[in-house]
């Protein structure tokens, strides 16, 4: 079985052919075409996956080039993890938003709003790629803006495009252990958008024990979430909000934050990043082993102005291992194999969430088999969320609109109507900022 990674000379690529390795038996990875623009990253990131593999007896061979189309001709599945415009670009979206005094982190706000007007045309071309060369593939997005990259591939893919994330399975994962429960075994009433998302509900045995952790104070302010946004905040709301809601519920602080740091987190990754890849490059070097180190620091340093403004003080090493990855072999496994499974995943909601139409992208739980991912009825979300979800997909749905028609009118309407952008001479200023930083957006017309 053939799975082509775009992005593939991105730094979390090792992550992926990790669990790749783990991985035995009938229908499992057998080829591995990375696909990068850039020659010299594939070159550094082939290297840590050959010291991976080493001694792993038959494991997935490995294969780069900078064809996009040779890397998705025969590809069985298909994960896009790119970055259109490199941490430069993510460093410039943070910095052209504080300007301005507001958000500029890479999926929420005013940052987010940029990276999708940059990444929606090339997703867009992707898609239609892979239905000329792979029609039978299935894509697995991890592109951020995750949701609205999904939905902008699934009007060429429908179905046969899933976006995936991290942060609900580690949230509903940190849940189930406070409580004491085996995480998988644990039933996650997730529902919401991308990095907009509640856990309502958590079933154990078939019995919520969520409110039993938001009655115990101490139990609710030992983990994670508990610490970020306080316990009282949480008993508030009745729920447990994904991390990156952080940023609407404390915007200002956060605000304030970012720009007191002395680096933003895009211009931090990409400082740390052209040192992984020069020192992987040098003579000698053990690329596992830099690689390992580099992945330590930047997974420790996730959020920390959200937690340094919360009083939160530094990660639980539980939370330090990632987990993305693993919702990739799980997905692609239950598909390739039939192995039934249940998941929290983007796709559309098909009648799920009845305050928003059939084709948008939504994050919710999913049954996993052979056809693919299939949205688990939710019961309605409380008014303060449906508010936030709908102001969000609206804003979302302007993305892909000035994609699309290549209107500047439409690109503002998108910024102007953001909840964490107050102005619309704001969001005027945001898109001259923008076009002026980013060729990727010149088509903004």
């Amino acid at each position: 079985m053939k799975l082509t990674i775009l992005g593939g000379g991105g730094f979390r690529v090792p992550l992926v052919y990790g669990a790749l390795l783990g991985d035995r038996g009938e229908g499992r990875v057998t080829e591995v075409v990375l696909h990068d623009l850039d020659a010299g990253r594939l070159s550094a990131v082939t290297r840590v996956l050959a010291e991976q593999a080493a001694r792993v007896e038959d494991a997935p061979r490995v294969s780069a080039t900078t064809d996009l189309d040779e890397a998705l001709r025969g590809a069985d599945f298909v994960f896009s993890a790119i970055r259109v415009g490199g941490l430069e670009g993510r460093a410039e979206d943070e910095r052209v938003a504080l300007a301005e005094g507001v958000l500029g982190q890479e999926t929420v706000g005013a940052g987010g709003i940029a990276y999708g007007l940059r990444t929606v045309p090339v997703a867009v071309d992707i898609a239609r790629r892979v239905a000329r060369l792979a029609p039978d593939a299935w894509v697995i997005n991890f592109t951020n803006p995750a949701g609205l990259v999904t939905e902008a591939m699934s009007r060429h893919l429908g179905d046969r495009v899933i976006g995936i994330c991290d942060s609900p399975v580690g949230l509903g994962r940190r849940i189930a252990r406070v409580l004491g429960a085996d995480p998988n075994e644990a039933w996650i009433d997730y529902v919401g958008l991308n990095h907009l998302g509640w856990v309502r509900g958590l079933k154990i045995a078939g019995r919520d024990e969520l409110p039993r952790l938001l009655a115990d104070p101490d139990l609710l302010g030992s983990f994670e979430e508990g610490k970020l946004f306080g316990v009282d905040w949480l008993q508030s709301l009745g729920a447990i909000p994904n991390e990156y809601l952080h940023y609407y519920y404390f915007n200002r602080e956060a605000v304030r934050a970012y720009q007191q740091a002395e680096k933003t987190r895009g211009a931090f990754l990409a400082d740390q990043q052209a040192r992984f890849y020069d020192e992987v490059g040098a003579p000698g070097a053990k690329a596992l082993d830099v690689w390992d180190r580099t992945r330590a620091e930047r997974e420790a340093t996730y959020m920390s102005e959200n937690r340094e403004t919360a009083g939160a003080g530094e990660r639980d090493a539980d939370d330090l291992s990632g987990g993305y990855e693993k919702v990739a072999l799980a997905l692609m496994r239950a598909i390739a194999r039939d192995e039934r499974t249940t998941l929290i995943l983007n796709v559309r909601n098909q009648g799920t969430l009845a305050v928003l139409d059939h084709d948008a992208v939504i994050e919710v739980p999913c049954l996993v088999d052979a056809n693919g991912a299939h949205p688990v009825s939710v019961a309605p979300l409380p008014e303060h969320a449906t508010g936030l979800v709908c102001s969000v997909k609206a804003v979302e749905r302007e993305v892909l609109a000035a994609a699309e028609s290549a209107s500047r009118t439409s690109a503002v309407k998108a910024f102007a109507l953001h909840p964490l952008v107050d102005s619309v001479n704001v969001a005027r200023k945001l898109v001259e900022g923008y076009t002026s930083v980013h060729p990727g957006l010149a088509y903004l017309k």
